[in-house]
């Protein structure tokens, strides 16, 4: 139940109780002032009988005044049960009747005392979806309690506001300040690889300084991929995930070729609105993982369509059996199945990290299981564009 309709109840059952006790009360009180067998009339008639133990008297009444006295009973009685039950018959209505209004006045109340707080949580929600951290509640209302919960929130936001920028900007220049002296290490290495007078050695540590600085350039471009996925998509434009999917795989089809992979696709139609770039990155670091953690001759089926108020990516191979227990961690950072940190050609263990980063960015989730026959079947659940048919 909402607060609104708590608080109504609330008074509804407070006038009850308080509403039926003051009736009984009454009630009570109106039997005792009405109680005929007080009021009967005095006897005209009093005999004293002395006997051997002591004296006690017996009243008479004379013929005339006992027919008075009988009607006087009779006719208090039903005085009596007649107020009684208008006392219980319309002190219930009333009660009944008052319960209600009592749930009404609440109810309106509420809704008054509780509209600030619904503008609050509007303008939290908004801020929640949009992951722009840069809105604030803003509330101009009086300054009372409502106001101070708001004025936390928005202090609250400042500080994580400057938190993630500040973390961003510092993902952001560590990578492109470690990018310019890899580059310059890559174009050096190169060229002492390609001189003439080159031995045989220089050549086989050349070849293995360039596989490992090719490990950090993958390494720097996840960091830069994770810290551009985890700021706010703000430019929500419609396309059609098939269409990425579809240009992602025909990238991907020269090192599955090279790496004996058979890829299968079935891309039905998926319109979806957000950032075409990220989402591009998405798939193919999915493809990319699909087509790396497989063994040669296996298969990958990349899968798009819609369903309902979703659209659905869906990216599964062929490949070694995984543990359920390893696929609650794959999406975190730098997380590798079996134990494989020193394949490099496999990546830098950011790739589902960036995956989870893009899908949560737009709204979405992702989610993955284990295949039976070995490898992997991820699932990435979009919202679908609202202006499509």
């Amino acid at each position: 139940m909402s607060l609104r309709l708590r608080f109504a109840l609330a008074c509804a059952g407070v006038f009850l109780v308080v509403g039926g006790l003051l009736v009984t009360v009454l009630y009570f009180v109106t039997r005792s002032n009405l109680d005929y067998r007080a009021s009967v009339l005095t006897p005209t008639k009093i005999t004293y009988v002395r006997d051997g133990e002591g004296v006690y008297s017996v009243q008479r009444y004379s013929p005339p005044y006992e027919l008075a006295r009988s009607f006087a009973i009779r006719a208090s009685a039903t005085y009596q049960n007649t107020a009684l039950a208008g006392v219980r018959d319309i002190g219930g209505l009333a009660v009944l009747a008052g319960t209600g209004a009592a749930f009404g006045l609440g109810w309106r109340t509420a809704g008054v005392v509780l509209r600030p707080l619904r503008k609050v949580n509007e303008s939290a929600r908004r801020v929640a979806q949009s992951h722009d951290l840069t809105q604030r509640i803003a509330y101009r209302g009086p300054r009372d309690e409502v106001r101070e919960l708001t004025d936390s929130y928005d202090t609250m936001l400042d500080r994580l506001a400057r938190a993630f920028d500040g973390q961003r900007k510092f993902v952001a220049n560590a990578s492109h300040e470690l990018r310019t002296p890899l580059t310059i290490n890559r174009t050096l290495v190169d060229v002492a690889v390609r001189r003439p007078d080159a031995t045989e050695d220089v050549r086989r540590l050349g070849e293995s300084l360039l596989v490992v600085n090719t490990r950090h350039e993958r390494l720097i471009d996840g960091l830069l991929a994770l810290a551009e996925g985890e700021q706010a998509v703000l430019d929500r434009r419609p396309f059609d995930l098939a269409d990425v999917a579809e240009h992602v795989l025909d990238q991907a089809a020269a090192e599955a070729e090279e790496r004996e992979v058979t890829m299968h696709r079935l891309l039905d139609p998926a319109p979806t609105t957000g950032e075409a770039v990220l989402v591009e990155r998405l798939v193919q670091n999915l493809v990319e993982n699909a087509v790396r953690h497989n063994h040669a001759k296996g298969e990958v089926w990349v899968t798009t369509r819609r369903r309902a108020e979703r659209v659905e990516l869906v990216v599964a191979n062929t490949g070694l059996q995984v543990p359920p227990y390893e696929i609650e961690t794959i999406f975190e950072p730098f997380r590798r199945l079996h134990g494989d940190r020193l394949r490099s050609e496999r990546g830098s263990g950011l790739g589902l990290s960036i995956v989870r980063v893009i899908t949560e960015a737009h709204g979405g989730t992702v989610s993955a299981r284990p295949r039976d026959e070995g490898g992997l079947m991820i699932t990435v659940e979009l919202p679908v564009d609202p202006a499509a048919p």
